[in-house]
C-alpha cells in the first residue's frame, strides 16, 4: 500500500477555507434571520451555496494535497455531484437554523441528514478518483469518519442557531466557533483520507480533469466565492445596521416632534391641542357608557405681579414649581394641561360633584403655599372654575366656555378658591366675549382714536412733546380705556395690528403740526410686550416715518423696563438698531421691573421714565423720595434724561424740578386731549 503523504501548504490552505466557510455559515444564518421572508430566501441561497462550495473546495483540496507517486485524474460528473451534494446539505443547515426555534427533536434529525450528506460528499468526492485497481477502505477509519461528520454537524447547527444574532460580543465568539467548526470538519476530511489505501500497482487513467492545477484553481476560487459573500454580507449587514439606526433615529425625532407638538415645552404638560383631544375622547366616553366628569380652569392669582417684578426667568421657574404642586392631589385618569401664561386646564373622571369639589380644594391648598426661589421668596394663590359635562356643556366650546366664566366667577369673589359654573356666570363670559368680538372690527369701523398727553420742560414748560394714549369709541358702551380692552387685545393677538395702527396714526398726527410750524415736537408711542417681538416691527416703524416724511429723532418708543428685560439680548438688538435709524427709545414705568444694571447700560435709551406709582404719594420725607432720588441720580450716571410721570401736585413738581427731572407729563399740568385741541395749545404757546 502507498503511504498517504500531505503538502503541507495545501493543508494549511484546507483548514483556512474550512474555518473561513464556516464562519461564513455563522455569519448567513444571522443575516437569514434578520431580513423579510422574500430576501430572507435569496440570502439563504447564496449563502449555501457559498458554504457547499467552501466545504466541498475544502475536501478536495484535502485530496489534491496527498503526495502520491502518480497523478491523480478526477472524473468530471462524480466531482460535480460531490459539489451539488456539499450545497444540498449547506442549504438544509441554513434552513434549519434559520427556524424561530432548534429543538432537540429537530436538532438530532438535521445533524444525521447533514452529516451524512458531509460525508456522502466527501466519498462521492473520492469516487471520482480515477485509479484502477480500486481504492480499499479500512471501515474503522470510515466508521471514525461518519461519527466525526454527525458530531460535527450536531455542534455546528447548535453553534449556528445560537449566534445567529448580531451583536459585538456574539461575533468574538462566532470567530471562536468558527475556527473549532472548520477544524472539525477538516479533521472528518483528513480522518476519511486516512481509511483509503492505495495499492502499488495503481495504475492511473489517462481521461478526466488533471489534479495538478487543480488544486491551484479550487483554492483560488473557494477563497474567492467565500471572500466575497462574506464581504457583501457583512457590508449588507452594516447598511441594514446604518439604516436601522436611520429609521430609529428618524422615529425618535418624529416623538421629539410630537412631544413639541403636543407639549407645553416649560411644564412639559399637555399644550392646547392635545387638550381638545383628549376632551374629544372624555365627551365621547361619557357618551358612551352615561358617565360624567369636571373640567377645571385654573388661574393663578398675583402671577403677573410677580413676572413683572421679578423677571421671566423667575416667573418660569415659579410655574415649573406650580405645576409640580398641582401633578401632587392627581390620581385615576386625568390631563393637566397649560394653555398659555399662567392658565391650566384640568380634565378628571370624577363620579359626583362633590368629588370635584374636594378635588379643586386640594389644588388650592397644593399652591397656598410659599415658593423658596432663590434668592426670592414668592406667593400665588389660585382661581378654578368647574363645569361639569353633561350639565354645564354638551360639547368641548361649551364646557371650556364655562369653567373659564366660573373662573373669572371666583377671581371677582375673592380669589385663591373655586365655584361650579352657573347660568348666571355667562353674563360676564358674554360680556368678554362680545367685547373681543368687537374688537376685532373696531378697527375697520375707525372706533379706535388717539388722545395726546403734553409733556413738559420742567417745571412748566414750554410743551416739547406728546404721549399717544390710545382710546376705544365703542358703538354701545360709549369710550373704553386701555385697562378695559388692551388685555382682551393681547390675549387675542390683535394687540399687534392695533399697535401698527398706533405708531402710524401718531406719525401722521405729528407730521400734521410740523407743517403747522410746531417742529419741535416730539411723540411718545408705547410698545406691548408682543408687538415689541414681532419681526416686522423695525419695517414697519421704518415705513411709517418714511410714509409721513418725519424725523426720525422726532418719534420716541417707550418699552417698558419689564419687556425690555424679558430678553435682553434681543431687546439691545432691536433699539440699537431702532436707534441706529435715529429713533429715540425710552425706558418705560422704570423702578417697577426687574432690570440688570449690566444690560440697563447697554440698552441704547436716551431716557428713563419714572412710573407714577412713585410719583402718586411723592413726598420730601416718603420712601419713594429715596427711591425717584436713586433713579434720578442712575439716570444722570448713565446720560439718560429723565421723564416724570403722574405730576398732579405742585410740591410733586417742585420736588421733582429740584432732584433733575428733565421733563413732568401729569393732571397738574396737561391732561389728555384730542389733536385739534393740541393744536390749539401750540397756537398758543
Amino acid at each position: 500500500m502507498l503511504v498517504n503523504q500531505y503538502d503541507q501548504i495545501l493543508v494549511v490552505i484546507s483548514f483556512i477555507v474550512a474555518i473561513l466557510a464556516s464562519y461564513t455559515a455563522l455569519n448567513m444564518a444571522g443575516r437569514v434571520t434578520t431580513l423579510s421572508d422574500k430576501t430572507a430566501w435569496y440570502w439563504l441561497a447564496g449563502g449555501g451555496v457559498s458554504m457547499g462550495i467552501g466545504i466541498w473546495a475544502m475536501h478536495f483540496i484535502g485530496m489534491l494535497s496527498m503526495e502520491l507517486t502518480m497523478r491523480m485524474n478526477y472524473d468530471p460528473l462524480i466531482t460535480g455531484l460531490s459539489m451539488v451534494i456539499a450545497i444540498s446539505a449547506s442549504l438544509f443547515a441554513l434552513w434549519l437554523v434559520s427556524a424561530p426555534q432548534l429543538h432537540l427533536r429537530r436538532l438530532i434529525p438535521g445533524s444525521l441528514v447533514m452529516g451524512s450528506g458531509i460525508a456522502a460528499m466527501h466519498y462521492t468526492g473520492m469516487a471520482a478518483l480515477q485509479v484502477s485497481p480500486a481504492i480499499v477502505w479500512d471501515m474503522r477509519w470510515v466508521a471514525a469518519s461518519l461519527i466525526i461528520a454527525l458530531a460535527a454537524s450536531w455542534a455546528a447547527l447548535w453553534l449556528t442557531f445560537r449566534l445567529r444574532r448580531e451583536a459585538a460580543q456574539v461575533a468574538l465568539l462566532r470567530a471562536g466557533a468558527a475556527i473549532l467548526m472548520g477544524v472539525a470538519i477538516a479533521g472528518m476530511h483528513y480522518t476519511g483520507m486516512k481509511a483509503a489505501l492505495f495499492p502499488e500497482q495503481h495504475h492511473l487513467m489517462h481521461h478526466g480533469v488533471n489534479g495538478s492545477w487543480l488544486a491551484l484553481l479550487v483554492s483560488v476560487v473557494a477563497l474567492s466565492i467565500l471572500g466575497i459573500t462574506l464581504l457583501v454580507s457583512m457590508l449588507d449587514a452594516r447598511l441594514q445596521a446604518r439604516t436601522s439606526l436611520l429609521a430609529s433615529s428618524l422615529a425618535e425625532a418624529n416623538r421629539e416632534l410630537a412631544q413639541l407638538a403636543l407639549h407645553d415645552t416649560l411644564t412639559r404638560l399637555p399644550n392646547r391641542v392635545l387638550l381638545e383631544d383628549r376632551l374629544d375622547q372624555a365627551i365621547n366616553k361619557a357618551r358612551r357608557e352615561g358617565t360624567f366628569f369636571a373640567l377645571m380652569f385654573m388661574d393663578l392669582d398675583g402671577f403677573k405681579a410677580v413676572n413683572d417684578a421679578y423677571g421671566h426667568d423667575t416667573g418660569d421657574r415659579l410655574l415649573v414649581a406650580v405645576t409640580e404642586r398641582l401633578q401632587k392631589p392627581l390620581k385615576g385618569q386625568y390631563t393637566l394641561a397649560r394653555i398659555g401664561g399662567d392658565e391650566f386646564v384640568l380634565l378628571a373622571e370624577v363620579s359626583a360633584p362633590d368629588e370635584a369639589a374636594t378635588l379643586a380644594s386640594a389644588l388650592v391648598r397644593a399652591i397656598d403655599h410659599s415658593y423658596t426661589l432663590e434668592p426670592y421668596e414668592l406667593i400665588v394663590t389660585l382661581s378654578v372654575g368647574i363645569a361639569l359635562y353633561p350639565h354645564d356643556g354638551k360639547n368641548e366650546r361649551e364646557l371650556m366656555f364655562n369653567a373659564d366664566a366660573a373662573m373669572y366667577h371666583t377671581k371677582h369673589m375673592g380669589r385663591n378658591g373655586y365655584h361650579f359654573f352657573q347660568p348666571s356666570m355667562n353674563t360676564l363670559a358674554q360680556t368678554h366675549l362680545q367685547l373681543m368680538n368687537d374688537l376685532w372690527q373696531a378697527l375697520d369701523r375707525n372706533e379706535l382714536h388717539l388722545l395726546y398727553q403734553p409733556k413738559f420742560q420742567a417745571p412748566a414748560g414750554p410743551t416739547v412733546g406728546f404721549e399717544a394714549l390710545l382710546r376705544w369709541q365703542h358703538g354701545k358702551r360709549g369710550l373704553l380705556t386701555p385697562d378695559v380692552f388692551l388685555p382682551l387685545a393681547e390675549k387675542t393677538g390683535l394687540i399687534v395690528p392695533i399697535g401698527n395702527w398706533v405708531i402710524d396714526e401718531a406719525c401722521r398726527q405729528l407730521r400734521e403740526w410740523h407743517l403747522q410750524g410746531n417742529t419741535t415736537w416730539s411723540v411718545a408711542v408705547n410698545l406691548s410686550t408682543l408687538q415689541f417681538e414681532q419681526p416686522g416691527l423695525i419695517d414697519h416703524v421704518l415705513g411709517s416715518l418714511q410714509k409721513h416724511q418725519l424725523p426720525a429723532d422726532k418719534l420716541i418708543l417707550e418699552v417698558t423696563e419689564t419687556t425690555a428685560m424679558s430678553n435682553p439680548e434681543e431687546s439691545v438688538r432691536v433699539l440699537t438698531e431702532l436707534t441706529n435709524a435715529g429713533i429715540k427709545a425710552s425706558i418705560d414705568d422704570f423702578g417697577t421691573g426687574y432690570s440688570s444694571l449690566l444690560y440697563l447700560k447697554r440698552l441704547p435709551a436716551c431716557e428713563l421714565k419714572i412710573d407714577r406709582a412713585f410719583v402718586k404719594d411723592l413726598s420730601r420725607e416718603g420712601g419713594d423720595a429715596t427711591i425717584v432720588s436713586a433713579i434720578v441720580a442712575l439716570a444722570k450716571t448713565l446720560n439718560l434724561k429723565v421723564v416724570a410721570e403722574g405730576v398732579e401736585t405742585e410740591e410733586q413738581q417742585a420736588f421733582l424740578t429740584e432732584l433733575g427731572c428733565n421733563t413732568l407729563q401729569g393732571y397738574l399740568l396737561g391732561k389728555p386731549i384730542s389733536a385739534d385741541e393740541a393744536t390749539r395749545l401750540g397756537c398758543t404757546g
